[in-house]
């Protein structure tokens, strides 16, 4: 008597389980804190290495500069700001690339931009933050953001400190004989600078381009376009020629 065979199914092979990450909580975050800042001159120097950036990479919209703005990378972190209790707020001015540099932006929320962190970082230290700054804040930026480049001045001390990133931990920048730090994040020199911004002299950090010109503010550029716009109605009027000043 013949005995029938039964057939035995292939099992599939287990498919590999995918941790899925857990989703973000609805954490209401906080733009700022009214804490003022410590001078005027920390204010004025924010915006004025925001502007400079902005004038060295003239026309590009794939990076995005922030200055005493909240950065925000972790629930914990984010958590400790809403409840009055910070473990970070942010940097006075930093510089993320390759982003949507046309987006509006309240605060920077790593989580909602790709997990992209600042490419370089600059504090402008003062007596409340001095040990934060060369301590704490340089750990987190090497270990947590990976920021490639940081920087800080003190304007007490005259200081002007600068760091690449190498594996974890950050190695010095060493200055030109000008005493000046080459950013390859951006590309140019940061150096002091002894002049007027908005009625205020004294010595502010600039940037050089690789050829070493000073990058120049809109205020700067427009009044060096009316020097030469100035001079060569002068030549023409030396030639015997009067120029045509656009008006009828």
């Amino acid at each position: 008597m013949a005995v029938a065979r039964t057939q035995r199914r292939k099992r599939r092979p287990k498919e590999p389980s995918v941790a899925y990450p857990p989703p973000i909580p609805n954490i209401e975050l906080i733009e700022g804190d009214d804490e003022p800042l410590e001078s005027d001159w920390h204010r004025l120097q924010m915006n004025l290495l925001i502007e400079l950036v902005h004038q060295l990479w003239k026309g590009r919209t794939d990076f995005f500069c922030g200055g005493n703005m909240f950065i925000y990378y972790s629930i914990e972190q984010a958590e400790s700001v809403r409840q009055g209790r910070p473990l970070y707020k942010g940097p006075d001015f930093f510089v993320v690339k390759d982003v949507d540099g046309t987006k509006m932006r309240k605060y920077w929320v790593v989580w909602e931009e790709g997990g992209r962190y600042p490419n370089l970082i600059l504090e402008l230290i003062s007596p409340k933050t001095a040990y934060k700054d060369r301590h704490d804040n340089m750990e987190l930026y090497a270990e947590t953001f990976g920021t490639r480049e940081y920087f800080w001045y003190d304007p007490d001390k005259d200081e002007l400190k600068g760091f690449r990133l190498q594996g974890s931990r950050y190695q010095p920048i060493e200055p030109n004989e000008r005493g000046w730090l080459w950013s390859e994040e951006l590309g140019a020199w940061l150096g002091r600078w002894q002049g007027s911004i908005l009625g205020r002299n004294t010595t502010w950090i600039r940037l050089y381009d690789s050829e070493g010109r000073l990058v120049p503010t809109i205020a700067e550029e427009a009044e060096r376009e009316r020097q030469r716009a100035e001079q060569l109605a002068q030549r023409l009027r030396e030639l015997g020629i009067e120029p045509d000043n656009g008006t009828e």
